[in-house]
């Protein structure tokens, strides 16, 4: 049975894209990335942090060099927007069994900042939790089991427990496709995770037909816990997209509200993407085009949110839309 086309997909209104977007793109790194993207975000003490992701090719060819070359770098701005980017990548895990670690999620708790990331290794996909108060040294906390990733942690306990919503990879139980979905465990100490439960499912979301799966760290709001997700659809009439020969997946950014004290119910939906690609730098001369990944989200005090998101798999871009109207939109669309 095919799988139904989604078709065309815009941005929610109450979006407003930083008019000089990218705020952060390869020729602003020292150290010569081919691409830019996926970053974690969030305030420390006192400033803005972004950790990103770095992978390193030829764009002229548009041909990368080996997965095994990427690797985490980092900037620090003073306002979220314009961005001190350090002379040398900040992370990265090799050895025989670790290929590579990307993908980067920063969430301050209790005046530490720990960081979520992927990590390829020859057995499989896992996710991982560092802990640091610098940026220079990280201590490695926990490593999932193949295969997960996507994860973010929570900014506080919830009874008792620290929390981490994150996408398992079941390929075998959901019959063989892209059938992924969005998944919370819980913790005492942020090493050994467990008691885990589905949050959201790729059928609950009216714009995704391939997989869902988490995006930036929740924050926290009077009505629940504002959380984005990444949605993913499937068009096998797309073509050559981006810098590979085929590239038939679009990503979006959607957004929804979960239970201040459960965290696994979802009490609010919003019912069509948040963010869907249509500028030029999401949709044209990218890695891969028609990609939004949202990987930090800031809730300002005059509250503004700042969402940042790696667009085409190439440059980092950020969007802003005021607290109340995201929220206004999970709850206009319903729990489930």
């Amino acid at each position: 049975m095919s799988t139904p086309l989604i078709g065309k997909l815009q941005s929610s209104t109450v979006i407003q894209r930083y008019p000089s977007n990218p705020v952060l793109q390869a020729s602003d790194v020292p150290y010569a990335p081919a691409l830019v993207f996926n970053a974690g975000v969030a305030k420390y003490q006192g400033r803005y942090v972004m950790v990103f992701r770095n992978d390193y090719g030829n764009p002229a060819t548009h041909t990368l060099e080996p997965s095994s070359t990427t690797n985490l770098g980092i900037a620090f701005s003073s306002d979220g927007i314009h961005w001190d980017v350090q002379n040398r990548p900040c992370f990265g895990l090799n050895d025989e069994e670790i290929i590579r670690t990307y993908d980067p999620r920063l969430t301050v708790i209790d005046g530490r900042c720990y960081m979520c990331f992927a990590v390829d290794t020859r057995h499989g996909l896992r996710g991982g939790i560092a802990v640091t108060e610098d940026f220079e040294h990280f201590e490695v906390l926990h490593l999932t089991v193949p295969d997960n990733r996507n994860m973010v942690l929570f900014p506080e306990k919830i009874g008792g427990h620290y929390v981490r919503l994150e996408r398992p990879f079941p390929v075998y139980s959901r019959g063989g496709l892209d059938r992924f979905d969005i998944w919370l465990s819980e913790s005492p100490d942020l090493r050994y995770w467990g008691n885990s439960d589905l949050v959201l499912g790729v059928e609950h979301v009216p714009y995704a037909n391939d997989k869902i799966g988490p995006a930036a760290p929740p924050i926290k709001t009077e009505k629940g816990w504002l959380t984005t997700i990444h949605a993913v659809d499937l068009d096998p009439s797309r073509g050559k997209n981006g810098w590979e020969d085929s590239w038939r997946k679009r990503y979006t950014a959607g957004l929804m509200l979960l239970d201040l004290d459960n965290p696994k119910k979802v009490v609010g939906l919003y019912r069509e993407p948040l963010i869907a690609p249509e500028a030029s730098y999401e949709t044209s001369g990218g890695f891969r085009n028609d990609v939004i990944f949202p990987g930090g989200m800031i809730l300002e005090d005059n509250g503004e949110v700042k969402i940042y998101y790696g667009a085409a798999d190439t440059v980092e871009c950020l969007a802003t839309a005021h607290v109340d109207d995201l929220v206004k939109l999970c709850l206009e669309g319903g729990s489930l």
